[in-house]
């Protein structure tokens, strides 16, 4: 028998949540009545406003280390002392030149390089080691997980994605299994989807011919790549660590 009391929400908290697949993986956690803290560097979304279960966020600048420190230390009040419950890395940049030129090894400025890296895969770090105690209460109460969204791009040579942004979601995806290894200690899970093309407004007519190297022959979209964030966060896979999740339509097998 229980009591009667109702149970807290469980608690997320996600990066790059205004828009494409960031925005329908909060829309996910919130239609299964999960409590969400997001940040970006846009002001508060007018969907945040109007979900109650989005109860905070916080703008923020992902690429600088400073304002990284601030968000964790604003999150971490605002949960207190109850449990997080995942964390999802999902801000990402993929640099481009305005005459969609592919940026790769010799015409890749150095300093976007850097700049890349630093959010797609400094600052997933950052996050991941600033909030490992919360991630460690929830973990002890119903569940604990990290997931990161790494990419297609990440284990093949994409046309469009430059080299920057391809070996930084390399980099991310051996990160998922170190810290997989090491926040095993603490009962959180750290797993990865690696999204293929996905029809989000970053999408242009030139990623059309791609289709046919799909085996499913569409595009997915941001709804079936959060339905893959949410189950990695969700205590039914709670034997599941260190792995990556690829939604390609079976891209990837090419």
């Amino acid at each position: 028998m229980t009591d009667g009391t109702a149970s807290p929400p469980r608690t997320v908290i996600l990066t790059g949540a205004s828009r494409g697949i960031g925005h329908a993986t909060v829309r996910r956690f919130s239609s299964e009545g999960w409590r969400i803290i997001t940040c970006s560097r846009d002001a508060i979304p007018d969907a945040c406003k109007a979900d109650p279960n989005w109860t905070h966020h916080i703008p923020t600048d992902l690429t600088d280390k400073d304002s990284v420190a601030a968000f964790i230390e604003e999150a971490n009040a605002a949960l207190g002392k109850n449990p997080l419950n995942a964390l999802v890395n999902n801000a990402a940049v993929s640099p481009k030149t305005s005459f969609k030129e592919r940026l790769g090894v010799l015409n890749g400025d150095i300093d976007s390089w850097r700049q890349v890296f630093e959010l797609n895969f400094f600052t997933p770090l950052s996050l991941s080691r600033g909030f490992a105690q919360a991630l460690g209460r929830g973990a002890k109460e119903t569940s604990g997980a990290i997931v990161n969204i790494t990419s297609i791009a990440g284990h093949a040579i994409h046309p469009f994605a430059g080299s920057a942004y391809s070996t930084s979601k390399a980099a991310l995806s051996a990160l998922t299994r170190e810290m997989a290894v090491e926040f095993a200690q603490l009962g959180v899970r750290v797993n990865a989807v690696a999204p293929g093309e996905i029809e989000t407004e970053m999408i242009g007519p030139e990623y059309e011919p791609l289709i046919t190297r799909i085996p499913m022959q569409r595009m997915g979209t941001p709804a079936e790549v959060a339905g893959a964030v949410y189950q990695l966060c969700n205590p039914d896979f709670s034997y599941v660590t260190g792995t990556e999740i690829f939604v390609t339509g079976g891209q990837h097998m090419y």
